[in-house]
């Protein structure tokens, strides 16, 4: 039998091993992990609460990835996650892999229930976005919620495991090379075929791999932005129009691209620890909902020469709010924030929202975030209060920083097969999806590669 090995046990390397061992009877599949199995991954999530001193590795990897105490929230059409009709012959194939996933999560336990837009709520909803100059992108979307998404993954890894795939845990890869990889433990592991999938918190390795073997990568943008946290009621018109709603928005002062991401409805603002800096994020608790909705405001930013790097640009952000907020988020009333005052626990006690994050430092974002994406996002946030009204009240609370790196694009054919014959990338950390329904799907992309270079599709 011919080897696959898969680099990564998040959506994508999983997907990836779905997808082989479903089709194939010549093909043997391991995949290389570096963190925990999904059952073995702890993390205070469990009590709802973000912990001050979470390990990076356990958040962002181990079975299941970064997305693993994410909200779960599948957003079930092809543009948003990355352009998955680039790696489809037509659009309507595109739309066939996404409830080809969806599928194997209903199967592995994500809830029946969809929410999809009524049309006669979203031509409403589109027309006065419209009148607002914003865009409202109506999508489809299945919320698995933060406290199943554990459960979901951890029957899709023993699937997998039951169809024979071998995971290696707690190891990672130190080097590739045409054939061949090193693995943390010391051993060489030799393969025919080889997906790379390391996800979020593997994208610098993966860009650092690829120089070495030649393989071109290319930079692309990053969206530095703060999640807003208001009453629930604010949002629940919207949110019955479409759970996680999607506004793109062109801000008046610079013409930047600004958008809202991952819409929380009764959900938590939590705190997310990596190496060097802190970020926020927002789940959403279906069995324990919060009073507040929070979702959060992205100004895109796209750099060219001399600095193109944008991970390093968002990077030095980030450690510079960590610095402000004394290792912890900022949190800021809206009202201070605009009237250039630093909020303080006493005035935030004051305003009509209780801070669902507490292990926070109330302190001025203006002092972290430069002056063009601060404007941008105030200015989207004012333009959103026209469709939303109520999101620019001076109560409304801002968390910062919130970023959302893409990694550096690796360069692949259209089954995701880079120069090096027999060598694929999938997921966010190839810069060729973000999300887990991306990831997903190009996983099952180049797994799909796989087997048509063995004859089996």
């Amino acid at each position: 039998m011919k080897n696959v090995v898969i680099v990564g046990g998040g959506v994508a390397g999983l997907f990836a091993a779905h997808e082989i061992v479903s089709c194939s009877r010549k093909l043997k599949v391991t995949i290389i992990e570096m963190g925990e199995s999904a059952g073995e991954r702890k993390c205070p999530l469990e009590s709802y609460k973000m912990c001050t001193r979470c390990k990076p590795c356990n958040i962002m990897s181990g079975v299941g990835g970064a997305g693993l105490f994410s909200s779960g929230l599948l957003n079930l059409h092809p543009k948003i996650g990355g352009d998955l009709i680039e790696f489809a012959s037509h659009e309507e194939y595109a739309w066939k892999l996404i409830e080809h996933v969806d599928r194997i999560f209903v199967d592995c336990g994500a809830p029946e229930k969809v929410f999809k837009p009524d049309e006669k709520k979203v031509e409403e909803l589109e027309r006065k976005a419209a009148s607002a100059g914003i865009t409202f992108i109506p999508i489809t979307q299945r919320l698995i919620g933060t406290e199943n998404a554990k459960n979901v993954i951890a029957c899709l890894e023993r699937k997998l495991k039951e169809k024979g795939v071998k995971f290696i845990l707690r190891t990672r890869v130190i080097n590739v090379e045409r054939g061949s990889l090193l693995l943390s433990s010391g051993e060489t592991l030799n393969y025919d075929y080889c997906i790379l999938a390391p996800g979020r918190s593997g994208m610098r390795w993966l860009a650092e791999q690829m120089s070495k073997l030649d393989v071109e990568t290319r930079y692309m943008p990053v969206d530095i932005g703060v999640r807003v946290e208001v009453p629930a009621t604010i949002m629940e018109p919207i949110c019955n129009v479409q759970r996680d709603p999607k506004f793109h928005i062109y801000t008046h002062t610079f013409d930047d691209f600004v958008r809202t991401f991952c819409v929380n409805h009764h959900g938590y603002v939590v705190m997310e620890v990596y190496d060097d800096h802190i970020g926020v994020n927002g789940h959403s608790i279906l069995t324990k909902p919060s009073p507040n909705t929070n979702f959060a405001i992205l100004d895109r930013i796209e750099l060219t020469e001399p600095l193109e790097d944008t991970t390093a640009y968002g990077n030095s952000i980030a450690r510079q709010i960590t610095i402000l907020g004394g290792g912890k988020p900022i949190v800021q009333k809206l009202g201070d924030l605009r009237k250039g005052r630093r909020s303080t626990w006493s005035r935030i006690k004051r305003g009509a929202v209780t801070p669902t994050l507490n292990n926070v430092t109330p302190g001025d974002i203006s002092m972290g975030l430069p002056h063009r994406i601060l404007t941008s996002i105030i200015e989207g946030i004012e333009m959103l209060d026209k469709v939303i009204p109520g999101i620019a009240s001076d109560s409304t609370l801002i968390y910062a920083p919130e970023i959302k790196y893409s990694a550096k694009r690796v360069t692949t054919n259209e089954k995701l097969e880079t120069k090096v014959e027999g060598l694929f990338v999938a997921g966010d950390g190839a810069g060729v999806s973000r999300g887990i329904v991306g990831a997903a799907v190009t996983g099952v992309v180049a797994a799909r590669g796989i087997l048509e270079k063995e004859g089996e599709r």
